[in-house]
C-alpha cells in the first residue's frame, strides 16, 4: 500500500477518537481540533459560552509544561555507575561531576536557545484537549502534529509498530524538491484548482530500528528515506492515558465531558435569559390618554400629561430560576477547577502562606499518575535524542554509555522530591515541637539534613555546601588563630612577670655575693 492507502485505512480505527476530541476541543478552544481537516483558509469556529474550560486546559498545559521542562533547573542528571568505577577517590568523583554540571548547561542552554518549550506547550494542550499528540524532533526544531494530521498503530504491549502523517504543502515547493515528480503519469492529479497537495510520511518499526520516508502523488521523495534506532527515535507519539488494547489515548476534558456539557448549557441559558431581562420594554394600554408616541419621544425627566397606571412594564419574573441556574453553574465551575488544577486560594483576611503552599502541593500530587506516562513517553526519548544529536554535531563531547547515564529528575521524581522535602521538614518540627529545638542539635546530624534538603530541592551541593572535613579544619583554624591572639594579649603580662623574676633573681644574686657584716 502506498502512505496515502495507509492512511485511509487507519483512519478508520481514529475516527472515534477524533469526533471525541472534536466535541472536547470545541467546549474548550476550539481553535486545536477543527472539523474540516482539509481547510486551508478562513474557518468559522464555534465559540463556547463559557471559558472555564479554555482557562483550565491552559492553566494545566502550562503546569505540566513547566514540570516537564523547568525553565530555571535542570530535568535531568547525568549520573556515574560507580560500580563501573571502581575504587577510586572522592576527588576524581567530583572532577566528575564538575565535568557533567557544564555538560547538563550546555544542553540547557542549547533548549532555551531553540523553541522547542513553544511545542512542547502546544503539545501538552493537544494531550489535556485530544489526548493524543506526535512530536517530530527535527534537526532544527520540533514539529507538532495534532491527532486530525496522522494516524498510527500499535501491538497489544502498547508498542508503536507504524505512523503515517498527512501535511498540506504547497505545489511550487514540491516542484522544486522533485522537478520531475509533478510530470508525466502525476499530472492526472493536478485537475483541481488548489496550489496545494498533500504529502505523507509514512513511519515504521522493524528490528529496533524506525524507517520512514514521504510521499507525494503515491511517489517515493528519495532526499526523504531515512533511519534511526529505535532509542534514539525522532518521533514521539504521546497520549495522556492509556487504555489497554486502544491505538491512541484518552484527555483530561474527555474525563469531564459531563460537566463541561452541563456548565456550556446553563451559560448558555444564564446569559440569553439575562440579556432578556435586561431588555426595558413598556406598555400602554389601548383605551389610554397616553399616547404611545408621546411617551417614546420623551426625555430623561419629561413631563407628559396623562396616567401612570395606564403605563407598565414587561418583566420576565424569572429571577428564582436564575438564582437556580447560577448557583448550578457555580458549583459545576469549582468541580472543573479542581480538575484543572486551578488555584483558587480562600478569599478571607486570614489567609496565610503556608495554606496557599499546601493547597498548591495538593493540586500538583493530583499529577503523579500523568507525570508517569509523560516522562516515559517524552522526557525519556526526548534527551536520548537531544544527546544523540549534540554529540553528533560536537556540541557536547561524547558521553561513554557503559559508565555514564543520564536520570530523569523533573515530572514524577521532582514529585516525589517534593514529598521528601514536606516530610523531612514535618519530622524536624515535630521532634522540635514535643521534645525540643535543642534535641534537634544533639540527635540530628546537620551535614545530612542539608544534603537531603538539597537532594529534594534539585540542588547540587559540590563546592556549595561545606563538607565535615573542611568544617572539622576550619574549627581548627579558629581554635589556632584564638590561642595565637591570646597569646598576644597576654605576652606584655608575662613579660611583666618575666621581668619582675628576672629582677628577684638578680636581687637574690646580690645578697648571696655580698660579704657578711
Amino acid at each position: 500500500m502506498s502512505a496515502k492507502q495507509r492512511y485511509d485505512v487507519l483512519s478508520g480505527k481514529r475516527s472515534q477518537y477524533l469526533n471525541v476530541a472534536k466535541q472536547a476541543s470545541e467546549l474548550t478552544i476550539p481553535y486545536l481540533i477543527h472539523e474540516d481537516d482539509n481547510a486551508t483558509g478562513p474557518r468559522k469556529l464555534v465559540t463556547p459560552w463559557q471559558s472555564v474550560g479554555a482557562k483550565g486546559v491552559v492553566t494545566l498545559a502550562a503546569k505540566l509544561m513547566l514540570s516537564l521542562l523547568p525553565p530555571q533547573t535542570s530535568f535531568f542528571k547525568l549520573q556515574v555507575d560507580e560500580s563501573k568505577l571502581g575504587d577510586v577517590g572522592p576527588e576524581i568523583k567530583s572532577d566528575l561531576d564538575l565535568i557533567f554540571a557544564k555538560v547538563e548547561r550546555t544542553i540547557l542552554e542549547t533548549i532555551a536557545a531553540s523553541d522547542d518549550r513553544v511545542a512542547v506547550h502546544q503539545a501538552m494542550k493537544h494531550l489535556v484537549v485530544s489526548g493524543n499528540a506526535l512530536i517530530f524532533m527535527g534537526k532544527d526544531k520540533l514539529k507538532l502534529f495534532p491527532l486530525n494530521r496522522y494516524v498510527i498503530d500499535r501491538d497489544g504491549n502498547g508498542n508503536v509498530i507504524e505512523i503515517v502523517t498527512k501535511e498540506i504543502i504547497n505545489k511550487k515547493i514540491v516542484e522544486k524538491l522533485v522537478p520531475d515528480l509533478m510530470k508525466g503519469d502525476v499530472n492526472q492529479y493536478n485537475d483541481d484548482d488548489s496550489n496545494d497537495c498533500d504529502v505523507y510520511t509514512h513511519v515504521k518499526v522493524r528490528d529496533n530500528k524506525v524507517y520512514w520516508h514521504q510521499e507525494v502523488y503515491d511517489k517515493v521523495i528519495p532526499k526523504s528515506v531515512s533511519k534511526a534506532p529505535l532509542n534514539i527515535t525522532p518521533w514521539l507519539p504521546l497520549r495522556f492515558n492509556t487504555v489497554d488494547g486502544e491505538d491512541y489515548g484518552r484527555g483530561r476534558v474527555e474525563e469531564f465531558m459531563g460537566d463541561l456539557k452541563s456548565l456550556e448549557a446553563l451559560s448558555q441559558a444564564l446569559v440569553e435569559g439575562s440579556a432578556a431581562a435586561a431588555k426595558v420594554v413598556f406598555t400602554v394600554s389601548p383605551s389610554a390618554s397616553t399616547k404611545p408616541a408621546t411617551l417614546a419621544a420623551a426625555g430623561n425627566g419629561a413631563i407628559i400629561q396623562g396616567r401612570p397606571d395606564d403605563i407598565g412594564v414587561v418583566q420576565v419574573g424569572k429571577g428564582a430560576d436564575f438564582q437556580t441556574a447560577y448557583q448550578a453553574a457555580g458549583t459545576l465551575e469549582k468541580r472543573l477547577s479542581e480538575a484543572f488544577l486551578i488555584l483558587n486560594v480562600r478569599q478571607s483576611e486570614r489567609t496565610t502562606a503556608e495554606e496557599v503552599r499546601m493547597t498548591q502541593m495538593e493540586l500538583e500530587q493530583q499529577l503523579g499518575g500523568l507525570f508517569s506516562l509523560l516522562t516515559v513517553e517524552f522526557l525519556v526519548p526526548y534527551l536520548d535524542r537531544k544527546l544523540s544529536v549534540l554529540q553528533k554535531n560536537k556540541t557536547i563531547p561524547p558521553i561513554p554509555k557503559e559508565i555514564v547515564k543520564p536520570t530523569i529528575v523533573a515530572g514524577i521524581n521532582a514529585l516525589g522530591r517534593g514529598q521528601d522535602r514536606e516530610s523531612l521538614g514535618m519530622f524536624l518540627q515535630t521532634i522540635a515541637q514535643t521534645i525540643g529545638p535543642e534535641a534537634i542539635m544533639q540527635f540530628i546530624n546537620p551535614d545530612e539534613v542539608i544534603k537531603r534538603l538539597a537532594a529534594a530541592s534539585g540542588i547540587d551541593v559540590l563546592n556549595l555546601v561545606k563538607s565535615m572535613q573542611e568544617i572539622q579544619g576550619q574549627q581548627q583554624q579558629q581554635q589556632q588563630q584564638q590561642m595565637m591572639m591570646q597569646e598576644q594579649q597576654n605576652a606584655p603580662a608575662m613579660a611583666a612577670v618575666e621581668q619582675k623574676q628576672m629582677q628577684a633573681e638578680m636581687q637574690m644574686a646580690q645578697q648571696q655575693q655580698q660579704p657578711p657584716g
